[in-house]
This record gives C-alpha cells, sequence and structure tokens, in this order.
C-alpha cells in the first residue's frame, strides 16, 4: 500500500507536471517559429528581448533565451524553490531545442492578422500549460513578483511596463506596424493563459479547513513567506475542532501551496479561488520574517482584518 501511494503521489506530483511542461514548451516554440518569428512579431519578457538580439547577434533565439533567464531563475530558485528552479529549466531546455527542430519549417500562413491571432493563442496555451504546472519560460514574471512587493503594483502591470519597452524598441528597429502586431499578440496570449492557467495576474486565496493547522501554516511561512490567517471551526456532522486557515498567495505559488498541504495533510479540504482586488501590503514578505504558526493567529488578523476568529 505505502509503496502504491508513493508511486502515485511520484506520478501526481512529478510525472505529469513534467510532461504538460514539455508539451506546453513544444505548443510554444512551435507558436513562435511557425507564426510569429518569421514575421518579426515579438513576444514579450525575456523571449523577446531575444528576439530582437537574434536579429543582429549569431546566436540561435533558443540559446539566447536559455542565457537570458540564467539571473532569473536564480532569482526564482531563491523565491520558489528547487522544484520551481528544475521545472523552468527543464522547460526552457525543451522550448529551446524545439525552437531548433521548429526553425527550418516552413511558416504555415503570409497573413499577418491570421499569424497574430493563432500565434497568440497558441502561444498563450503553452505558456499556460507551464505556469499552471508550477513552471515558467520567462524570468521576468519572478522579477516582476520581487518588484511588486517593493512597489504598489501588480505584476501584471510591471510586466505590460516591461514589454511596453520591448515593443518600443522593435517599433524603433523593425516598424511600427511590428510593435502594434506583436502588442495584439500579447494581449490575446495574455487571455488565453487567463483561460488555461485561471488567471495570469491575480492573486489567489486559499481557504485549508485541516486538523494540522500549526504544521500547515508554519510550511507555507517557510517556503513561501505567507501568513495565515487562523480560525476554529467545528464539523456539522463530525461535530470535530478544525483549523480553518487562509492565506492569499500569487498564482505561482498554487503549486508549492499543495505540494505543501498534501504532504502535511492529504486529507485536508482546500479550496482555491482568483481575487480580484487586494486592498493592503498583506501579501508581501516581510523583510524580517517570524515563524508564524496557526497559534499565533493573533498576528495574522491584521492583514485579513475582515476575517475574525469565531468561538
Amino acid at each position: 500500500m505505502r509503496k502504491a501511494h508513493r508511486f502515485n503521489r511520484i506520478v501526481k506530483y512529478y510525472v505529469i507536471p513534467f510532461f504538460l511542461i514539455a508539451v506546453g514548451a513544444v505548443i510554444a516554440a512551435f507558436a513562435l517559429e511557425e507564426f510569429l518569428v518569421p514575421f518579426t512579431i515579438l513576444d514579450g519578457g525575456v523571449v523577446g528581448v531575444s528576439m530582437i538580439l537574434s536579429k543582429y547577434i549569431p546566436v540561435k533565439l533558443g540559446i539566447l533565451t536559455v542565457i537570458i533567464n540564467i539571473p532569473f531563475l536564480f532569482l526564482g530558485y531563491k523565491r520558489l524553490g528547487k522544484l520551481f528552479l528544475a521545472k523552468s529549466i527543464f522547460a526552457m531546455l525543451v522550448f529551446s531545442c524545439m525552437l531548433s527542430v521548429f526553425e527550418d519549417m516552413k511558416a504555415l500562413t503570409d497573413k499577418d492578422i491570421l499569424v497574430v491571432v493563432f500565434g497568440g493563442v497558441m502561444l498563450g496555451i503553452g505558456v499556460g500549460l507551464i505556469l499552471h504546472n508550477g513552471g515558467c519560460l520567462d524570468g521576468t514574471e519572478t522579477v516582476a513578483l520581487l518588484i511588486s512587493r517593493k512597489m504598489n503594483l501588480s505584476v501584471g502591470q510591471i510586466i505590460l511596463g516591461f514589454n511596453i519597452v520591448i515593443y518600443g524598441v522593435a517599433g524603433m528597429l523593425f516598424g511600427l506596424d511590428r510593435a502594434l502586431y506583436s502588442l495584439l499578440t500579447y494581449f490575446i496570449t495574455s487571455k488565453v493563459i487567463d483561460i488555461v492557467e485561471h488567471g495570469m495576474e491575480q492573486a489567489k486565496s486559499v481557504m485549508i479547513i485541516t486538523d494540522h493547522g500549526d504544521e500547515i501554516a508554519d510550511a507555507i511561512h517557510t517556503q513561501l513567506g505567507r501568513t495565515c490567517t487562523a480560525m476554529e471551526g467545528t464539523g456539522r456532522i463530525s461535530s470535530g475542532k478544525k483549523t480553518v486557515l487562509y492565506c492569499v498567495i500569487t498564482r505561482i505559488e498554487v503549486s508549492t501551496i499543495r505540494k505543501i498541504i498534501h504532504d502535511t495533510d492529504g486529507s485536508a479540504f482546500v479550496a482555491i479561488s482568483d481575487v480580484t482586488e487586494i486592498v493592503g501590503s498583506h501579501i508581501k514578505k516581510r523583510k524580517e520574517p517570524a515563524k508564524i504558526s496557526a497559534a499565533k493567529a493573533p498576528a495574522a488578523k491584521a492583514e485579513h482584518p475582515q476575517i475574525q476568529k469565531k468561538n
């Protein structure tokens, strides 16, 4: 039984996510080489910068993407751990290899509007699959996450700012129409990522009903730097006492918190939903984190004043 459980856990948390990340990387590479690159329509972030540089230096796009992403991967590792690093490296390696495979294939269409629409949709599907399974293809997202903790800006706003600069440079180098097509592609891609990944830039609220509140709260704070608001609950049927934890995370941290909960209390009830607006700075990591558990709920209440402990 124990071996079967361990095997199922490996398949669920490692084999399937890595497989889907590979599928997403293949789709994203196909979208770039068969739709966007031949017509100088740029993606945003690191890939967009790599596409610009590849026009002027004799280095392949896939290699440039990996090289430029290296410092961002280091930041991602410091922020989200070894599994995030492994998944992101895997995604980038598959992406880089598939760019080389698709490089010499003939473009599927020469109509600009079809290139923008289908290239944007396929790129969104590929990137969405990678993000949904805990990987990352573009390191600017990690940087945007860190910057958002210091400034009153969302991750999406920061990424949009990066991309506007990139598209501005593209307009000067390749013509205004290429920049406008690239911007349109970006918006299409963003919307498709919303559908595939359930919210590109929205935060996620997580409610956890568990018998191991202290352990889960400690693990969330240690690994993600998030504090939890703790409430006492009673099972309506079992009449047993439960701990209800509430916290807000970013979408890139969803896969990590799922693993934390599974490893700590596999029978916990978890509800994850989108957050359309956040008031306050509770999503930001404290400069001097102290170990916080469910038993220290009063310190967390200040971050969610609308949630009060029920007797």
